[in-house]
Parts: C-alpha cells; structure tokens; sequence
C-alpha cells in the first residue's frame, strides 16, 4: 500500500504542475528504492549462494553415482560368478589334498574372498545410503535457490516499477543524467594512506558512471556494488548488500565523530551507504539518473547517517 501511495497513479507526476512538489515526490522514491533495491540485492545474493550450493551438491552427486555404479558393476560380477561357479568354487579342489597346512591356507584364501566380497556389499550399501542423503539435501537447497529466485523477480518488478517514477520525474525537471559507462573518472588527492588510499583511488576513478541497481562494474553500480569493488580493489574481501556490509562490521563499528577516509557510512534505515573520502566528503553512487559523484556529506547526510565501518 505504501509503494502504490508513493507510486500514485500513471501520470500523476506529470500533472503535477509543481517543481518543488515533484522534487518532494522524488525524495520520497528514492528513499523507497533505496530500501527495495536493497530487498533486490539481498535476494540476489541468496539465489546465488543457494544455486552455488546446489551445484557443488549436485557435481558431488555425480561422483558419488559413479562409484555407486561401480560398486554395483562388481557385485553384478561377482553374483554371476557364484551363479556359475558356486560361492566358493575352488572347495571341491580341497578335498584331494593330504598336506593340511595347504588346507587350512586355501581355506584361509577362500575366507578372506569372502570377507572382500562381504566389504564389497557393505561399501555399495553405504555409498547407496549416502547417495539418498545427498539427492535429498541437494533438493531441499534446490528448493531454496527457487524460493530465492522468485524472490528476486517479484522485488526486480518493484524495483523496475520505481525506476519507471523516478526516470519521468528526473526527465520532467531536467535533471535526469545518464552518465558515461567509460568515465575516466577524477583522481583521489586526500589523506588517506595504506589499503584505504587504494579502495578511494578505485572509488574515484569510477566517478561520472552511471547509477545501476545491482551494478558491480565495471561500467555501471549502484551504492554497495561500488564500495564493494573499491576495497575489493585494495585487497579486503566486503560481503555484497548494504545490509549484509552493516553485519559484517558488527566489530568494526566506528563513532561518526571518529571517521577516516575509507570508512563505510551508511545511512539511517541501512538502504543506502557511500565512503568517507575524508575533509568532509562522500563518495557514492547515488541512485537512478545519477552518478557516481563526490559531495560534501552534511549537505548529502545530515542527521540521517546510522553509522560507520571501518574494514
């Protein structure tokens, strides 16, 4: 109800005669696609985790069939075998024989046959058994990853819906900029040193690219895509959401008073999030009909920062 609210019927924006009630509209979908492109990403990640899942499960599967197989190619033989031969075709040869010693040795060679044959059918039974275990855990993860993927296709229809709204509204005040996937971008000439230096140097050279939800580069990103590779840049492995970036600096937590460049910020309700490039500055990528540009952070932010990671 809230989205179809903010959505409001086709055309409505365009009837508003307005530029101050328009801009208002806009401010109201961008803070509402900020929190379902942030549903988007998050169900995006889970497919893929879940169909990375399934895949490794399912290969491990076929290896697990072949040796199943070839368990059940040799009990086959070995079952045909004691259909022509008996189960121990070599006993009537055992009793012609006067030396016992050569006896008790063939009967020891025929009960250590036995005993293979025996580890044989215990090897298939449990490979067997695990091979159930197995198809039936990579079904149940199967059927997440498809859970996951129709998630994603209803949020990618909310999120296109809003795309849609913002689009016309950023055309109608002609403030729409689609940016240039091949920006050279600008070069980082703050404080910071170290891993951090290298992550902004990243950040900085993506400037003037254009906004793209779910973007991870390298000619489009949206917010987290883009910190994501920055430090991805500089040799720290980030998880891929805004949401999921937040948890996992649960230890890393930094006081806003306290900020260096190349801290994660993030904003009030985890929808959005840019870097601190230091001297009071932030750089993001923005949302639909921008790009990724360097503002001044109380301009941008202020009272609406949750707080601030440092990697």
């Amino acid at each position: 109800m809230a989205a179809a609210t903010l959505l409001g019927a086709p055309g409505t924006a365009a009837a508003d005669p307005s530029p101050a009630k328009a801009r208002a509209r806009l401010v109201k979908l961008n803070e509402q696609a900020d929190q379902v492109v942030e549903r988007y990403n998050q169900a995006t990640e889970a497919h893929k985790k879940a169909k990375k899942a399934y895949d490794a499960l399912d290969a491990e599967l076929g290896r697990r069939s072949a040796r199943a197989d070839g368990l059940r190619r040799d009990l086959a033989a070995l079952a045909a075998r004691d259909y022509r031969l008996g189960s121990f075709p070599a006993w009537s040869g055992l009793t012609g024989r006067s030396d016992p010693e050569a006896v008790l040795g063939s009967m020891a060679s025929l009960d250590q046959i036995a005993q293979a044959e025996a580890a044989k059918v215990r090897a298939f039974e449990a490979a067997t058994k695990d091979l159930r275990d197995r198809r039936d855990q990579a079904k149940s993860v199967l059927r997440k990853a498809d859970a996951a993927r129709d998630e994603v296709r209803g949020e990618k229809a909310k999120v296109d819906k809003l795309v849609d709204q913002q689009t016309k509204l950023l055309r109608r005040l002609g403030i729409y900029n689609k940016g240039n996937p091949s920006s050279p971008g600008i070069p980082y000439t703050g404080a910071a040193s170290g891993n951090a230096r290298e992550a902004l140097d990243f950040a900085f050279a993506q400037v003037g690219k254009p906004y793209q939800y779910g973007g991870t580069g390298p000619g489009s990103f949206d917010c987290s895509g883009l910190v994501q590779a920055a430090w991805r840049a500089a040799g720290v492995e980030l998880p891929r959401t805004t949401w999921s970036q937040w948890s996992w600096g649960a230890d890393r937590r930094v006081p806003l008073d306290d900020v260096e460049p190349g801290d994660l910020l993030f904003s009030k309700g985890l929808g959005h999030m840019g870097m601190y490039a230091g001297g009071g500055k932030m750089v993001h990528a923005p949302q639909t009909g921008d790009v990724i540009k360097v503002v001044d952070l109380d301009d941008y932010w202020r009272g609406r920062l949750a707080g601030a990671v440092r990697p």
